[in-house]
């Protein structure tokens, strides 16, 4: 290695895939028995490279989760810009397709959010809900509210906790529970309730006219 301590050397594809790495372990085990060797090792790459990138395990932790969650923010912009029910079943579709893959991702969303409020993990999670996902989530419903897409007798408040519910319970349903139903929790039935939940949406909290075209 030259240059700045760390700095990887033909390696271009570390960083992912130490973020890959943990995404796996984290989600898999209690961030307590995750070392950074352990994510260096099934990574393929240098130790020291953790550093370079992340700082230290707690970095490399609230990075995999930006970056996990990069589309999903992405895709809540669109929704705020646009206000519409479109635009609203394709930031459940986006969700649903970037959990498909790890399908235990809400579990340690929700694992973590569990924690002691001091604990460092729960204080990079909230960090990263505040500032991304529960203001979105407000604007989106509010917006919609003054634009006359959501009911009148509808709280944005209890329709966002609808809305959270509908987006999370599937990943949190005991396996066992989904087996009893026939369900396989893959991306081709992801999409299939993506299209269920937003006309759920569609004949209970939003209004006639936040309907498309081709619903009505």
């Amino acid at each position: 290695m030259s240059g700045k301590a760390g700095r990887p050397s033909g390696d271009s594809d570390a960083r992912e895939r130490l973020i890959t790495e943990a995404r796996k372990l984290f989600v898999a085990l209690p961030y307590s028995k995750v070392s950074t060797r352990m994510i260096a090792s099934r990574a393929d790459v240098n130790v020291a490279l953790i550093r370079y990138y992340f700082g230290n395990k707690a970095g490399l932790f609230e990075t995999m989760l930006r970056e996990t969650l990069e589309p999903i923010r992405a895709q809540l912009k669109r929704v705020i810009k646009v206000g519409d029910a479109d635009s609203v079943g394709d930031l459940m579709r986006t969700y649903y397709r970037i959990m498909a893959p790890s399908p235990d991702l809400p579990k340690l969303i929700v694992r973590t959010m569990m924690m002691e409020p001091g604990d460092l993990q729960r204080r990079s999670m909230e960090k990263i809900f505040s500032e991304i996902a529960f203001p979105a989530e407000d604007l989106m419903l509010e917006q919609m509210s003054r634009a006359g897409i959501l009911r009148d007798d509808v709280s944005p408040k209890k329709a966002r906790m609808t809305f959270i519910s509908m987006m999370v319970f599937p990943f949190l349903a005991p396996p066992a529970l989904l087996g009893l139903q026939g369900i396989e929790l893959n991306e081709e039935w992801l999409m299939e309730l993506a299209d269920h939940n937003v006309d759920v949406l569609l004949h209970g909290i939003l209004a006639q006219g936040g309907r498309t075209n081709d619903e009505a």
